[in-house]
């Protein structure tokens, strides 16, 4: 599991900074989540190729979050893509993409699957052999979703040493993987458990923006390996967050330590400050293992 953060501004983008985007990969899949102003840009920056892109996950319909979408679909299209492309979003940007399409004559010669959100319950709306994606209901002046991405458990590993010595026909190794005991050449049952290994705990990465504090996520996000929630506001800002239903970095760090999360990746600032720690140091205060994300910032879990 790695993400990339392509943009973690609030607001407008400016020389230096860019609005919501973000690349998570993760079990063989590179899912883009938000695509505010300029997130084309950043993928070429950081690298990314587009033909790998195949799922994007829209929070709201907020121009921060979503105006960088119909610019990729275009791109996407000039470059001869043939693959589906599925959109989750909130019910109505199917609406403005098409338009758009529509009236500067720019039909995608490859197929827009839009996935429209309205439920107001956390819900799966999408799922393979090896990842869940669920979303999370979030607090904020318009419709808007979180989303949590699951990693489901692998299949356990063969120990060889073992296996050799179990004397099991290769014919096996696929059942082995799979958890089931397996006769070995003579007949004789052997325990899976003696010839095989745990696979890797599935790691999970819940992504949180643009919400008002809301401690209704938690049970949705609990013990999640890494969680990235918006901290808009410094403490000393708090009277702006509820009336505008964003957090600061205290309340994401509270939320980060109610749901027993690994570790909380803050973004989404205001443009008003002019640096970054004090909003380490804050979240600090209430939840230890902070970091922050900034523009072309990785952070590879591969090792967690």
């Amino acid at each position: 599991m790695k993400l990339t953060i392509l943009g973690c501004h609030s607001a407008t983008p400016q020389v230096d900074i860019n609005p919501t985007a973000q690349i998570l990969e993760i079990k063989n899949h590179t899912f883009l989540i938000d695509c505010g102003e300029g997130t084309q840009v950043e993928l070429r920056r950081n690298k990314v190729k587009f033909s790998r892109v195949k799922h994007i996950f829209i929070s709201h319909l907020h121009g921060d979050h979503c105006f960088g979408l119909a610019g990729l679909i275009s791109t996407f299209n000039l470059l001869t893509r043939e693959a589906d492309l599925h959109i989750y979003a909130p019910r109505g940007l199917k609406e403005v993409i098409t338009l758009q399409m529509k009236l500067s004559g720019s039909w995608t010669s490859y197929q827009l699957i839009f996935h429209e959100l309205s439920s107001t319950q956390s819900e799966l709306i999408f799922e393979d052999e090896k990842v869940e994606v669920y979303t999370i209901p979030l607090d904020h002046r318009i419709y808007t979703n979180g989303f949590l991405f699951k990693e489901k458990l692998g299949e356990r590993k063969l120990n060889m040493n073992n296996v050799l010595n179990a004397d099991i026909d290769v014919a096996y190794y696929r059942k082995l993987k799979q958890g089931a005991d397996v006769p070995n050449k003579s007949g004789a049952n052997v325990k899976n458990e003696s010839v095989t290994l745990d696979p890797k705990p599935p790691k999970s990465y819940a992504f949180c923006s643009d919400t008002a504090y809301n401690e209704a996520i938690v049970p949705i996000i609990k013990g999640v390996d890494v969680l990235y929630h918006e901290a808009t506001f410094l403490e000393k800002n708090a009277d702006l967050a509820q009336p505008t239903k964003h957090s600061t970095a205290i309340q994401a760090a509270t939320i980060a330590k109610k749901a027993n999360a690994g570790e909380l990746i803050l973004g989404h600032y205001s443009t008003r400050y002019n640096g970054l720690e004090e909003f380490k140091t804050e979240a600090e205060s209430v939840f230890k293992n902070v970091h922050l994300a900034r523009d072309g910032r990785q952070f590879d879990y591969s090792k967690l």
